[in-house]
């Protein structure tokens, strides 16, 4: 047996049910939050990504939906009376966000350092993603301890997914400041390039089920 899944058993033996009622409605509005909040992200990305022609904010803000598919997808296990029994398919729904993460964020990386637009200063862009950086670990962490307490894999999985969001937070951040005091477009998608790995290692791991309780 897996040592992950050995501890996954022997948590979910120790838990009493009460136990894990709390941790589960802890985690449902965890997520609902998650999804509330990167909606929010995702529009306001968006928008102004459009507005000053950033690819890097565009880019969050596709990332912030790939968020949301996942949260909803723990939330969707969450909602059933054996959360368990919809552990597995809500693990490969994370594992599949990351993936598609890894590969757009890729794909939007090398545009960028072809050199096809260069973004424009974008104030809004940067309090999005200072606040993103603040927001995001808190959320990760609260989810994180909830699901390795429960040994649910799934939620230990999305937890990773909302940090991966602070790292592109960061990225995004250095990337526009850069671009708006020093004139670096290229730093942004060079950066990206490494979440991108991240992201694809990420995934691996989430299909595999190797992520839970670490």
């Amino acid at each position: 047996m897996l040592p992950g899944r050995r501890r996954l058993l022997l948590m979910a033996d120790a838990l009493s049910a009460t136990r894990r009622g709390q941790l589960g409605r802890r985690i449902r509005l965890l997520v609902a939050a998650t999804i509330a909040y990167n909606l929010v992200e995702a529009a306001v990305a968006l928008t102004e990504g459009a507005r000053v022609s950033s690819a890097a904010l565009i880019g969050f803000g596709l990332d912030s939906l790939i968020e949301v598919s996942s949260a909803a997808a723990i939330a969707w296990q969450f909602s059933a009376k054996d959360p368990e029994a919809r552990e597995k398919t809500a693990l490969r729904i994370v594992a599949l966000s990351f993936f598609a993460l890894a590969v757009y964020v890729t794909v939007d990386a090398t545009l960028a350092l072809a050199g096809q637009q260069e973004p424009r200063h974008s104030p809004i862009g940067i309090g999005l993603a200072a606040a993103s950086l603040a927001i995001m670990p808190l959320l990760s962490w609260a989810q994180r301890r909830a699901g390795s307490e429960l040994g649910s894999r799934s939620a230990v999985a999305d937890s990773k997914q909302t940090l991966l969001c602070t790292y592109l937070s960061a990225v995004l951040l250095a990337g526009l400041l850069l671009n708006s005091v020093a004139g670096w477009w290229w730093a942004d998608p060079i950066a990206a390039l490494v979440i991108a790995g991240v992201a694809a290692r990420e995934g691996r791991d989430a299909w595999r089920g190797d992520n839970c309780c670490r």
